[in-house]
């Protein structure tokens, strides 16, 4: 009977070391199979909008700066400055990426448009008579806001529009004033154009007429 003891012995060897090896296919699979970190850290408080902010260190954030002039057409022309970010293309997983995803554009608190590009055309009919302020918020592909010390990352320019006069050239028309502030604000339609509002993050894309960010020294120039 020591015979048949061996091969049991022998049998329950083999299984284990099946079972073994099994056990270590299923656990590089997981791991080859696991999913991204999470990214940043979803916050309590959420956007003027509802979206919930995600926020990630300083170092290394997502930045937005944001430029807006008149256009010979009576429109407005918006260029976006980023850093640390990419804009991701249409079709993109609704999932955070680190330094990814659209910025979306209000006018006076309104959501206009979602981009994925760093430049857009404003309608003059989007924007009467009067002071507007121009905010592009960064977010994730997932809907989420990108935040930074508790404050979304966007970026506001102040811009104002007056009505041609009856013996103004086209030309003329289209030199209406554009203007910023030298802070970001975090709410995109504050009536105070958010000079003492709590604000998002924003880089200064380095020209007239564009969002100075936190602390710029130009205070709002104005364009010619």
């Amino acid at each position: 009977m020591s015979w048949t003891r061996r091969l049991c012995a022998a049998l329950a060897g083999c299984v284990l070391l099946l079972a073994g090896s099994a056990g270590c296919g299923t656990g590089d699979a997981r791991e080859g199979g696991a999913s991204p970190a999470p990214v940043g850290k979803i916050l309590e408080d959420r956007g003027q909008d509802g979206q919930p902010l995600r926020e990630v260190a300083p170092e290394g954030a997502p930045d937005v700066g944001i430029e807006v002039q008149p256009d010979a057409a009576g429109g407005w022309d918006v260029r976006l400055t980023v850093r640390n970010f990419r804009f991701s293309p249409a079709g993109t997983a609704a999932r955070p990426v680190a330094g990814r995803g659209l910025a979306r554009l209000f006018v006076d608190g309104r959501p206009v448009t979602r981009l994925r590009t760093s430049t857009y055309r404003l309608d003059a009919r989007l924007v009467p008579r009067g002071t507007h302020h121009v905010t592009a918020r960064l977010h994730a592909d997932d809907g989420t806001v990108w935040a930074v010390e508790g404050k979304p990352v966007q970026s506001t320019a102040d811009i104002t529009a007056s009505e041609p006069g009856p013996a103004m050239t086209s030309d003329a028309a289209s030199r209406r004033k554009a203007r910023t502030q030298g802070v970001d604000t975090g709410d995109p339609g504050s009536p105070d154009g958010g000079r003492d509002a709590p604000g998002g993050r924003g880089s200064p894309p380095g020209g007239p007429g564009a969002s100075g960010g936190r602390g710029s020294p130009d205070g709002g120039r104005r364009a010619s």
